[in-house]
């Protein structure tokens, strides 16, 4: 197949004749990559008839490319770009041009300080990646998602993959979590309580967005999801971080002017503790007595493989205080970027109204395909395998651990996929992490998880979802070499 005609255009202010201009043009393309060796050329009379000149121009021109060793002629089968293409030629290529704007004056709001940190995108290719949150290949179950993927894209689920929902979701996805899903955290909601959500980033975002004001306080866990932070900077409200102990966020810490209150009472971001149910009630008691909302994130409940997960927060609530956000990237894979928002009728009505304003839905195909593997029961047989790996990773993590003497300071009493550590205050975790690159190992530096100026940066967070149990001790192995070289 020939190179698209429409990716050739001479530019009004070249300079020389056309076939100097058209040679020009080709050269450039072929040194800057944009044509690939290899690739065909378009016929003389089709680019001809795009450029607005005769075909004799743009066959001298060829003719010209050809003998500079630019392209390469295959008898009846037209022209390509030459394998062997020279040097540049004599003249410059486009210098790049700077903005006129001055962008500092003319961005409105920056949200670039809030960013993540990054993850190194490719991970995969490290021997030791203790990375949190990534998908396991050897755990996700490819061909049954991609059968279903087969089935939503059947004559029958046409309509649901194709409509324009507006502002609804695909109801056998919504049906499956009302029935099937919310039941296991003791949640009873109708329909009308349930929004689709591009992940549990995107519900917290929509979340913040509807209750939070300049004039409203938002309470979070510190240290906490540093998405968090970051979403609520958006909202401008004023930000209260709570350091949390070893039972998650205390109470009794909460200002008494707080609107709302993040929390991950079940599985705590990133310290692993459990809310105890005695502390929970007496949560829900403070936010009363402050006649503040909730919001649960209750991310990981699926990866309770030690014991059964304690119901969530939400199922203690009987006022409708309790703002309820799930999600599937963990327990199938993050790319998936589906998750949910769980809550009174007139909350949801507006997180719904906003979304459809944004980004309307998320994909009809991809909520019908979840829905599939949901239904069929994939979704179950994938969380008790993915359970039964975690079991014995954390088990190999746990004993290299403890024979380098490294110190665990959060691990999470139901399960997870991961171990919150503190390495010595002397260790900037920063460090260590850039350190380990080099060995081919990655772990995740702890500081971003802390609110204000002043962060701890001896803590890291140790993943064990994405790295296979033989590589685990070794790897356990090479974090406590290199800790004893900082310290």
């Amino acid at each position: 197949m020939a190179l698209p005609v429409e990716t050739f255009f001479l530019r009004p202010d070249a300079q020389g004749t056309l076939q100097q201009q058209i040679q020009q043009m080709i050269a450039q393309g072929i040194l800057a990559g944009r044509y690939q060796r290899g690739e065909k050329l378009p016929s003389t009379r089709k680019l001809a008839a795009h450029l607005g000149v005769s075909r004799i121009t743009v066959t001298i021109a060829y003719t010209e490319l050809l003998a500079n060793d630019y392209l390469t002629s295959r008898g009846r089968s037209g022209y390509f770009v030459s394998d062997n293409a020279p040097a540049p030629p004599a003249f410059a290529p486009k210098d790049h041009a700077e903005d006129a704007i001055d962008w500092t004056r003319a961005i409105g709001q920056r949200f670039s300080s809030n960013a993540q940190p990054p993850k190194p995108q490719n991970w995969a290719s490290y021997r030791y990646p203790f990375i949190y949150g990534q998908a396991d290949p050897t755990l996700f179950d490819h061909t049954n998602w991609r059968l279903c993927a087969l089935q939503a894209l059947g004559q029958r689920d046409f309509t649901s993959m194709t409509t324009d929902y507006y502002d609804q979701d695909d109801p056998q996805l919504v049906e499956f979590i009302a029935r099937h899903i919310l039941p296991r955290r003791g949640i009873s909601a109708r329909p009308e309580q349930i929004l689709i959500t591009m992940g549990a980033q995107n519900a917290l975002w929509l979340t913040a967005q509807v209750l939070l004001t300049q004039r409203r306080r938002a309470v979070l866990e510190d240290p906490c999801y540093p998405a968090l932070s970051g979403i609520l900077s958006q909202s401008r409200c004023h930000i209260s971080p709570v350091a949390v102990d070893h039972d998650g966020l205390p109470p009794e810490a909460i200002p008494p002017d707080t609107d709302v209150i993040f929390t991950t009472p079940s599985h705590q971001c990133p310290t692993n503790a459990t809310m105890p149910m005695a502390r929970r009630r007496s949560l829900l008691a403070r936010a009363q007595e402050l006649g503040a909302l909730i919001v649960e994130d209750d991310y990981e409940f699926e990866m309770s493989f030690l014991k059964p997960p304690s119901p969530a927060l939400k199922s203690l609530d009987d006022e409708g205080r309790v703002i309820y956000v799930g999600s599937f990237s963990k327990s199938l894979f993050p790319g998936l970027r589906l998750g949910y928002l769980v809550g009174s009728e007139p909350f949801i009505r507006e997180t719904r109204a906003l979304r459809t304003s944004v980004l309307r839905h998320a994909p009809g195909h991809i909520q019908r395909t979840a829905a599939y593997f949901l239904s069929l029961g994939h979704y179950d047989a994938l969380v008790r395998r993915m359970g039964i790996a975690l079991h014995e990773r954390r088990r190999v993590v746990e004993q290299a651990l403890e024979t380098h003497g490294l110190t665990v300071s959060g691990r999470g009493a139901y399960g997870g996929s991961s171990f919150w550590m503190r390495a010595p205050e002397t260790v900037d975790t920063a460090d260590l992490a850039e350190n380990l690159r080099a060995q081919d190992v990655l772990i995740e530096p702890g500081h971003a998880f802390f609110a204000g100026a002043d962060r701890a940066t001896n803590y890291y967070r140790l993943a064990y979802s994405s790295i296979p149990s033989p590589r685990i001790a070794e790897g356990v192995g090479l974090i406590a070499d290199e800790i004893a070289k900082l310290t």
